[in-house]
This record gives structure tokens, sequence and C-alpha cells, in this order.
């Protein structure tokens, strides 16, 4: 038994008048989980993003799913936020024309985890044309890291206003001296980790001049159209079916054919989402190859039509970079049109096969 005066500091509750959690060594925990979701909505909520002659708008968020918390251990603040946030933009080219496009930013995960320069954004449009591509490489180039400086924001003011007064003072201590000096060493991780991501946008931002609207990648859209002696709903279900797809590709393929929907084939170099589905007329998809630059994404559009003995295919690809223009027009031919016809046999017509 120790001494009378020579116990552990930690048990010695005349530290603190209230007697109240000495010494912080007990564990306290803060629910930041309202504070974010409010704070995250407030951010977002009509952010201006523009450049020469492109206006962006955030407008609100559309998806805030996640958790955060402060916790005070031994006199130290740790801090716990897993976010995944979806978020509605809008955008207009100002001088080409004055018609809005929309689209969303997806952030699968904002946490601790990840340094704020590195958070994964994907941005993508509702209907993709000439104009809704150009806005969406903006969105790519400049738009992620302006979002990234917002979150930044949040970031630093978890750490330095919401844990305040969640480390307690000892005796004769100033309570805002102590939370200043605990607050300190996350504050300036959360602001270097901002300054991170200002610097990666200035990087990432493309010069202004008369002849660009910000957007360094360039695109390109490919038409190309094929015969299948088959029916609509035959060829529909190839594209769609799992176990046709699989078929046709010789490798795994997962395959959800739902609006929204994720498609993963060839091992995974090819990659993208079901962004609309009409049975034997119409798929539209978010297509992509694994090398692409990250978070871009293609617009696929392909229409069938049935005739009296075959069916007419038609495919429209917006957004392909233009080095990979050459390659895609053959690569879609060999691994889809002519692999398709080759399996099922849609390449001869029935009266060639009597």
């Amino acid at each position: 038994m120790a001494k009378w005066g020579e116990g552990d500091p930690r048990w010695i509750v005349e530290e603190r008048p209230d007697a109240t959690n000495v010494n912080n060594w007990h564990w306290t925990e803060k629910n930041a989980t309202p504070w974010s979701k409010d704070r995250l909505h407030q951010l977002f909520q009509d952010f201006k993003i523009g450049h020469s002659d492109i206006e962006c708008v955030v407008d609100s968020v559309d998806k805030c799913s996640g958790e955060a918390t402060v916790n005070n251990r031994k006199g130290k603040l740790i801090f716990f936020y897993e976010w995944e946030l979806v978020l509605k933009w809008s955008g207009k080219l100002l001088k080409n024309s004055m018609l809005s496009h929309k689209g969303k930013l997806t952030i699968p995960n904002l946490s601790e985890e990840n340094d704020l320069a590195d958070v994964e954004i994907t941005v993508t449009i509702d209907e993709s044309n000439d104009e809704s591509e150009t806005l969406k490489q903006f969105m790519y180039n400049v738009g992620r890291d302006r979002v990234r400086q917002q979150l930044g924001a949040y970031i630093r003011e978890l750490k330095e206003e919401y844990s305040k007064n969640l480390i307690l003072p000892k005796k004769g201590e100033d309570a805002s001296a102590v939370n200043a000096v605990a607050n300190a060493k996350d504050a300036n991780n959360a602001r270097n980790a901002a300054q991170k991501a200002t610097s990666n946008s200035s990087l990432a931002a493309p010069k202004a001049n008369n002849s660009s609207v910000g957007c360094k990648l360039d695109v390109r859209t490919l038409s190309l159209t094929e015969e299948f002696h088959c029916s609509a709903n035959d060829l529909y279900n190839a594209l769609t079916k799992p176990d046709m797809v699989t078929a046709f590709t010789r490798a795994p393929a997962k395959v959800d054919a739902v609006r929204g929907g994720e498609f993963i084939l060839y091992g995974g170099n090819v990659l993208g989402k079901f962004e609309e589905l009409v049975p034997e007329k119409k798929i539209q998809q978010s297509w992509r190859l694994k090398n692409w630059s990250s978070g871009h994404y293609s617009n696929v559009v392909i229409e069938l039509e049935e005739t009296s003995s075959s069916t007419m295919m038609s495919l429209k690809q917006t957004g392909i970079p233009a080095s990979e223009y050459d390659a895609m027009k053959t690569n879609w031919y060999r691994y889809y049109w002519h692999s398709i016809k080759q399996t099922f046999g849609f390449g001869t017509s029935i009266s060639d096969s009597l």
C-alpha cells in the first residue's frame, strides 16, 4: 500500500476540484456526427468553382453517410471520421452556350487514414455530349482540388473548434491554454494537409489562355455500327447477362445490369456502371479502361434496332482519350463484336446456316 502522498497521481482527486477524469487519464468521447453532417452540407451548399469561360457550382450534398468522434485518452486528442459523400454539381460554358449540365462528385472514403491530397473523388455527368464532357474534364482537373480544400476546412474545424474543452485542466491550469496546446499538433497537421491540397490544385489547374477552357485532356468521340444475325433480345442479353458476358469475354465477369449497377470485365481492365437500360433497345454506360487517368470515364451508348433478318447495333462513345482513340475501334470489334459472333453464332444468318 502506498504511503500518504505517494499514490499514483492519476487517482489523486485533489488535482481537480470536481474530481472529474483526473489528469485526463480516462477515455472520454464526444460525438461529432450531427455537427459534421451539418457542416459538410454548409460547406458544399452553392459552392462555386469558376475558371476562364467555365462556371460550375456544387449545388448540394446528395448523400452524407458516416460518423465522426473526438476522443481524449491520457490527455491526447484522437480524431475518428469516416464519410461517404455524393455531391450534386452543375455547370455551363459561358461563351459557347448557356445550357446547364448536371453531374455528381462521389467521395467514397474521407477518413483520417488517408491524406487529404489522396482522397478519391470520382466525377460523372448525367448526360454526355461535347459540352458536358468539357465541363466534366474541368471538374476533374480543377474542381476536385477545390472540393479537397473544402474538405480540409471541415477537418481543420473538427480539430480546432469542435474538440474544444474535451481536455480538462488540472488544478491551477487554464482550460483554454490546455486545449490550445493539445489541439496545436492536430490543427497544424490539418492545415498542412489543406495546404498540400491547395498546392496540388495550383499544379493541376491549367493556365488560362484564350484557346483553353481549363482542360488538358484531349478527348474524341467514336461512332460505329455492326450487324448481328440474331434478335435484339438475344444481343441485349449477351451484353447484360453475367453468364453470357463471361462466355464471350472468356474470363470471370461482374455484371449487375440495373441502373447504377457495376460491371468489371477482362480481369478488371474494363469497368464502369450502367446508367440507363431499355431492354432490347438501349444500354448506356459510364465506361473506362483501368489504365486511364483516375476518375475519367467515357460515356457509351449502345442502341439496338431489330430488322426482319438481323439486329443493327450502333455505338457512340464520347470522352475517349485521344491517345486511345485508334485502338478503341479495333478493340470494340475484336473483344466485343467478333467475340460475341464467334461465341454465340450471331455472325451467320439463319438462311445461311440452312
